[in-house]
């Protein structure tokens, strides 16, 4: 039995804590798509750790973590987290496992993404510059190298041919930048996760499964920024959605249970593309403010808007959501008036479907208006509890989306979370 979590925004959803929090019920935490991208931001025993590549279930000590075939795997930064798990008193050798299929990102990689992105000039996808789309492009195009190639005594051989092939493109670009030191660091790395328990994560996680034991897989990015159901071309660079679990793992679709879809009280983006409700004035400001909203992984500033529930509904369409956990509902506290985009109005004409091209069409969003609770809710611990201005938002979402929201997070804290 697989049970599914994952963004249904534009990534940056909170969805490490809730797999944080959840994890304890299951016996593997397995991510299944993304890169070093990510950036899981969990609270444990109070200190503030990211994880980026590492699943979020590490923190606890019995739990089996699986690093997928579908994860693009940096290994530099794979060391520098071990590092910082370490540090913290966790034996991450122990419980942490990587399918022999994962693609590895190499320096060239990072090097094209930079090149590739600055030729773009105004027209920037917003690319966080980890390499990731040169590896999946690598993966697609069947030139990539693989975790599994480290047990091969012709890994290094194969890096060179695969570097001298990116040297061209890289000419192309005219791309000056000196990269040895960031492979003199690769190279180090790479020793370093020849340590790793390296397995044929397929049968690996399909074993466990056959077993009963319970297998939670773990989304990065979010729902719109899949790389076909996204706001294309303003998307990341694999399928993050619940049908990535399948390829992404090597489990057969009837493994899949529930899917958990994880979202915001409000909506924020980073980087360019879309974003309808997006609030360019002094309440998307307060959200900013108040929600810390900078990027876990580049410290950007996430643009910040209002809840998008034509975007939210297509979403749990497209994955399949049996229920909703809804993260950052406190940050909305002191805001009196509260909207809800419940259509788009596109040429004159209402709609409630995402279009083909969000960026080639002018949208105005429609909104309905909620009063706000002007409460803080950070203590509350039952729904009950919860003020009726907030039950009534929820509510409305439940009725508008058809898939219940189950969970409410009040705040970062571990057991900040309401059952409603």
């Amino acid at each position: 039995m697989v049970d599914v979590i994952l963004g249904m925004q534009w990534g940056d959803e909170g969805k490490g804590k809730i797999v944080d929090y959840f994890a304890k019920n299951y016996d593997v935490i397995a991510r299944f798509q993304g890169g070093p991208n990510a950036g899981h931001t969990l609270y444990v025993d109070g200190k503030k750790i990211v994880l980026h590549q590492i699943p979020s279930g590490i923190f606890h000590e019995s739990k089996t973590n699986l690093i997928g075939n579908g994860v693009v795997l940096d290994a530099v930064t794979l060391k520098r987290e071990c590092g910082n798990v370490a540090a913290m008193g966790v034996d991450y050798k122990k419980n942490l496992y990587i399918s022999e299929r994962t693609h590895l990102i190499l320096p060239t990689h990072r090097a094209i993404d930079k090149a590739s992105e600055i030729s773009k000039g105004n027209e920037k996808i917003g690319s966080t510059l980890k390499g990731i789309g040169p590896a999946y492009m690598d993966k697609t195009g069947r030139n990539g190298l693989r975790v599994g190639n480290l047990l091969d005594k012709s890994f290094t051989t194969e890096y060179i041919k695969l570097r001298l092939k990116h040297q061209k493109l890289l000419d192309s670009f005219n791309f000056q930048e000196d990269i040895s030191a960031w492979e003199e660091e690769f190279f180090d790395a790479i020793e370093f996760l020849r340590e790793f328990k390296i397995v044929n994560g397929e049968y690996f996680i399909n074993e466990k499964i056959q077993k009963g034991q319970r297998v939670l897989a773990e989304g990065a990015q979010g729902s719109m920024l899949d790389v076909d159901f996204g706001t294309f071309p303003f998307v990341t660079s694999s399928n993050t959605i619940s049908a990535g679990v399948c390829t992404g793992l090597g489990v057969a679709p009837q493994k899949i249970r529930e899917v958990f879809g994880v979202s915001k009280a409000y909506c924020t983006r980073v980087g360019s593309g879309p974003f309808p409700t997006e609030l360019n004035d002094e309440t998307g400001e307060l959200i900013r403010k108040t929600g810390n909203e900078f990027g876990s992984t580049t410290g950007r500033p996430r643009r910040c808007g209002w809840i998008d529930l034509v975007a939210l509904q297509f979403a749990c369409m497209i994955n399949g959501v049996t229920q909703i956990i809804m993260t950052k509902a406190d940050i909305l506290d002191n805001l009196s008036e509260l909207n809800v985009c419940n259509g788009y109005k596109i040429n004159g004409e209402e709609k409630n479907f995402v279009p083909f091209q969000m960026n080639k069409v002018a949208i105005e969003p429609v909104y309905k208006t909620f009063h706000g609770w002007m409460k803080d809710i950070s203590s509350i611990t039952d729904f009950d509890g919860l003020p009726k201005e907030m039950k009534t938002y929820i509510e409305y979402l439940n009725s508008y989306l058809g898939v219940p929201v189950k969970y409410i997070s009040n705040g970062p804290g571990r057991d900040q979370l309401v059952l409603a």
